[in-house]
């Protein structure tokens, strides 16, 4: 698991659940009613907006929030280096055993098309419609979630308002008041929390995930394109390292 989400899971949840705790019983924070109306009136409304399948979809995208492995940009330039020195002293196919040992299944299929004689143009056009329909899948898993964390919020209202008629239908009998009450307060509670702990954060590291994964592949794009063209080792480590910033750029080719 990424570290950092499990740090702030650990925070959020473990400071929200103390700060209540402090107040009283945890169980006055646990309302059904509430949980139904914000959960399912959330994922209605997501539903409402976007086809089951792209919904269904978003579980596969989210994994980049927990489970998330991608070859770091300051190891590939030394990988894809290595290979242009490889290439321009041995020739194109001397690396061809090596490459099935690259954990990366996009580095790969272009180190191959290269060895296998395709021009580059046909590489560059395979390579970039990959990292376009990728920045698309990622793009839209952000979507969804930060339409949920928009949703979530006014779906509370609407359960407050639910509580706050139930409530004044009740007036004359104050022994009642309380039930409805706790749902006109505790679905605002619930719609906050799912938006601002869960849905939002979870769309924002989409998105940065998104742009790492992105740089990686387009990094990898530039080494292939350059290996191909029989570029020096040198001349591919300098545009690979212009992807980075300054302060990473301290990487010794051996």
């Amino acid at each position: 698991m990424d570290i950092t989400t499990l740090i702030g899971i650990l925070i959020a949840g473990s400071l929200v659940v103390a700060s209540i705790l402090m107040g009283g019983s945890g169980s006055w924070f646990i309302n059904t009613p509430s949980l139904m109306i914000v959960l399912g009136g959330t994922m209605g409304a997501t539903l409402l907006a976007y086809p089951l399948k792209e919904v269904l979809g978003v579980i596969g995208v989210v994994r980049n929030v927990f489970l998330y492995r991608s070859q770091s940009a300051t190891d590939l330039i030394p990988l894809l280096a290595g290979f242009a020195r490889k290439a321009r002293q041995e020739g194109i196919l001397s690396f061809e055993a090596e490459i099935q040992k690259v954990d990366d299944p996009f580095l790969t299929r272009g180190l191959q098309m290269a060895i296998d004689g395709m021009e580059a143009s046909s590489i560059e056009e395979v390579l970039s419609t990959e990292i376009l329909y990728v920045s698309e899948r990622h793009r839209l898993g952000a979507e969804i979630f930060t339409t949920m964390g928009s949703y979530a919020p006014a779906v509370g209202m609407l359960g407050t308002i639910i509580g706050l008629v139930q409530m004044l239908m009740q007036m004359e009998d104050p022994s009642q008041i309380g039930p409805p009450m706790a749902v006109a307060l505790l679905t605002t509670f619930y719609g906050t929390l799912l938006a601002n702990l869960v849905c939002l954060p979870i769309a924002a590291k989409l998105r940065i995930r998104s742009k790492q994964e992105i740089l990686v592949k387009t990094m990898s794009l530039e080494g292939v394109l350059s290996i191909q063209s029989g570029d020096n080792y040198r001349v591919v480590e300098q545009k690979l390292k212009a992807f980075i910033a300054p302060r990473l750029r301290d990487i010794q080719i051996a």
